[in-house]
């Protein structure tokens, strides 16, 4: 089995992830995308939900598609999460499948910071998601297919600051996350 990993903070999902997921699931031929929240991220210092909260915005957001699925592998472990050490335990769990990392095709040029990248790039295929006609540099020894995708400027902190605002983030997320953050009144000030 061919398989996508999208990794995130997912705070909050939003249709450029999906279509992140979709696209790759098409250009690379997967027969899944496994969305990957990290409940403690290690480059960042604080997060403006709680892991659970991201969980299930993250499993409202693929409800919808047959292909998508949610692991929460990564809420397994009580510490900071390295991708290198997801990758270890999903390859030891599902020896047979081909797993393809997705990623913005800006992070290549910093993938030789990641934790231990010469074990992960032994791991993993990385799938980059870039602009058609984009260029980036391979950091050497990494397996890396490019995936091309329309351009779509959505970011989860833009849609927080909305959110803080009173802005609408209607078609920016799925409407079964907007629907989520309105009843939980997440991100705007002064709420919790």
């Amino acid at each position: 089995m061919r398989v996508g990993l999208l990794g995130g903070t997912f705070d909050p999902p939003h249709l450029g992830h999906l279509l992140i997921a979709e696209q790759s699931r098409e250009q690379l031929e997967l027969d899944e995308v496994w969305f990957l929240p990290a409940p403690n991220p290690p480059h960042k210092d604080g997060v403006a939900t709680s892991p659970e909260q991201r969980l299930r915005l993250v499993e409202a957001a693929i409800a919808d598609h047959d292909s998508f699925r949610i692991s929460g592998i990564e809420f397994e472990r009580n510490a900071k999460s390295y991708t290198v050490d997801t990758m270890k335990e999903l390859k030891r769990r599902y020896p047979g499948h081909e797993f393809f990392f997705l990623l913005g095709a800006d992070s290549l040029s910093n993938l030789d910071a990641w934790h231990d990248p010469e074990e992960l790039y032994r791991l993993v295929r990385f799938g980059a998601v870039a602009r058609p006609g984009s260029r980036y540099l391979i950091p050497e020894g990494a397996r890396v297919t490019a995936v091309d995708m329309p351009q779509l400027e959505l970011s989860s902190t833009d849609i927080r600051k909305r959110i803080e605002r009173g802005r609408s983030i209607r078609y920016m997320v799925p409407e079964a996350v907007r629907r989520l953050i309105e009843e939980w009144r997440l991100y705007a000030t002064g709420r919790s």
